[in-house]
């Protein structure tokens, strides 16, 4: 598959990679941006963003530390600042995400997040205010490892925690880790977890996931993202956007529950919609893109 041409944004000294599809011959004052998850790049939108790109201008980004973006070293909250570190954190993200807006596209969007990309979204809509023209959260994740929601009744897990963030604070842990993971068989058995019924697992796939781990500081931010503890909830967000949600859920993603999505629709005045794709797992706009596709353009011409 050809992808986009790769564009480059300068914002706070950091590089930020982007590419844009507009193939539509209408004018219209809307615009798509796409938001990928943890570990991903703008190219896990390869069968997404050349299709919606047929009727907004469609804009897919690499979050800093991800893809083709730069990747400046973690600073976690203990450590004393040290030039050219950043600390990674969904204010991070969603500052990068909302300024692009702002000063790339400058004109009203819809945010498209997948996983940690949707949580970002939400964030980033509260900043863009009017200019957010909806939010579609793609199995948004639901960070059941943060603070905010660890039970009390769960007396072991409460033992445990400070152990576990003593843990992976260090960076022979992390690294550790991360050359354990950042390894093509790995990746590929991840992958079969995430897309349960196997469609659209293929060589390029791996390549999209593999390629920007080899990069020299991508540990960074697999560093700084493990260490994310307390910091937003999208159940946090939802009521302080005025902004339509749509939900897109695959039926069988094994690390985003959908029963706890669909309480999100019953208690959140602004979703609007919970689309749940049968038999798909974590990543349904990559494992069955016809079908997310088409969702995602109906609920923009619903709210547009």
């Amino acid at each position: 598959m050809s992808f986009n041409k790769p564009e480059t944004w300068k914002w706070k000294n950091l590089e930020v990679s982007w590419s844009l599809s507009k193939n539509s011959v209408e004018e219209n004052n809307i615009n798509i941006l796409l938001v990928h998850g943890f570990g991903a790049s703008k190219k896990h939108w390869r069968n997404n963003q050349n299709f919606l790109g047929n009727f907004f201008p469609c804009y897919a980004i690499d979050l800093i530390g991800f893809g083709e973006s730069s990747q400046p070293s973690a600073l976690l909250n203990y450590e004393p600042y040290k030039k050219n570190s950043v600390k990674y954190s969904f204010d991070l993200w969603s500052n990068q995400i909302s300024k692009f807006c702002s000063e790339v596209i400058k004109s009203p969007v819809y945010l498209v997040g997948n996983s940690i990309g949707g949580v970002i979204a939400l964030k980033a809509a509260e900043s863009l205010n009017d200019n957010c023209k909806g939010v579609i959260l793609i199995d948004c994740a639901q960070r059941t490892m943060d603070d905010k929601r660890l039970k009390r009744s769960d007396i072991l897990m409460n033992l445990l925690r400070p152990l576990l963030k003593t843990f992976v604070r260090q960076k022979i842990i992390s690294n550790a880790l991360f050359s354990r993971a950042a390894n093509p068989k790995i990746i590929e058995k991840i992958v079969k977890q995430a897309y349960p019924s196997g469609k659209n697992i293929d060589e390029e796939l791996i390549e999209i996931l593999y390629k920007p781990s080899q990069r020299k500081n991508s540990k960074e931010a697999f560093r700084g993202f493990i260490n994310i503890f307390d910091d937003y909830l999208a159940t946090d967000l939802f009521e302080k956007i005025d902004s339509p949600i749509q939900l897109i859920w695959g039926e069988k993603d094994p690390w985003e529950s959908l029963s706890e999505a669909k309480e999100w629709k019953k208690t959140f005045r602004n979703i609007k919609r919970l689309d749940i794709i049968k038999g798909a797992g974590h990543c349904p706009h990559d494992e069955e893109p016809e079908k997310t596709n088409k969702l995602i353009y109906e609920f923009i011409q619903e709210t547009k």
